[in-house]
């Protein structure tokens, strides 16, 4: 089993070393790069003052936050919930510098680079000189981003998810990742459920026979159920 968290931050500015403090959490958990439906979201309240700049990225404002948690109240959740899974984060170094940087000011071990994975080396590797953008991404991908007006951490965590599994190759093409019904499971044979609610279905045409039996095929098949007593293809 493989366990990932796609995460985003929303932040008071760009840089952590000059004071700059999370402010969003968003994160969604993902086995065998499927989502489970777990999810991690908290607004943070930094203690200190959002530059105009960031605010007209992600609209969240020093007033609208001064009622949440500070970071400190938040960390033992965040940390119980990111575990030791991977974090796959679009431009790790700087998510990742922002929540070492709060975990350095609890004296806390900061999260390892190493278990981390940035989509956006992904992307770049996998489409040189092209944009490497999350909305850029979403257009290539064709999924739909037409609810993100502005940035909020647990919408882009979420788009992430599935810029990300179209960066490692996309569904299986074999497999649909489709919404099951409600308190249903998949028939057997026609795929498997889990607790995401998601049904993995196999395609109707994947085990058609690519050719019809011949007469010799018919009359071998006919000769040995003639020696079988009781077959039930005889029944």
């Amino acid at each position: 089993m493989v366990r990932e968290v796609v995460l985003d931050t929303e932040t008071t500015g760009l840089d952590p070393l000059a004071g700059h403090r999370i402010i969003e959490i968003g994160a969604i958990e993902l086995i065998n790069h499927v989502p489970t439906g777990r999810h991690y979201h908290v607004y943070i309240n930094p203690e200190r003052a959002i530059e105009e700049d960031a605010f007209k990225v992600h609209g969240l404002s020093t007033e609208f936050l001064a009622d949440h948690p500070v970071f400190e109240t938040i960390v033992e959740d965040f940390l119980a919930f990111v575990g030791d899974a991977t974090l796959v984060i679009h431009n790790a170094r700087f998510d990742m510098g922002f929540i070492n940087a709060e975990l350095a000011r609890l004296k806390r071990p900061e999260l390892p680079m190493s278990q981390s994975v940035d989509t956006v080396k992904m992307a770049r590797r996998k489409f040189p000189g092209a944009q490497a953008n999350l909305n850029a991404l979403c257009r290539r991908f064709d999924i739909d981003n037409t609810h993100r007006d502005l940035h909020g951490a647990l919408i882009d965590a979420d788009l992430l998810a599935a810029v990300y599994v179209e960066l490692l190759g996309g569904r299986q093409p074999d497999l649909s990742l489709e919404p099951a019904a409600a308190g249903t499971r998949a028939s057997a044979g026609s795929g498997q459920t889990d607790d995401s609610g998601f049904a993995f279905r196999a395609d109707s045409n994947q085990f058609d026979r690519p050719h019809a039996p011949s007469k010799e095929e018919i009359d071998a098949h006919d000769a040995l159920v003639a020696r079988i007593d009781d077959a039930v293809w005889s029944r």
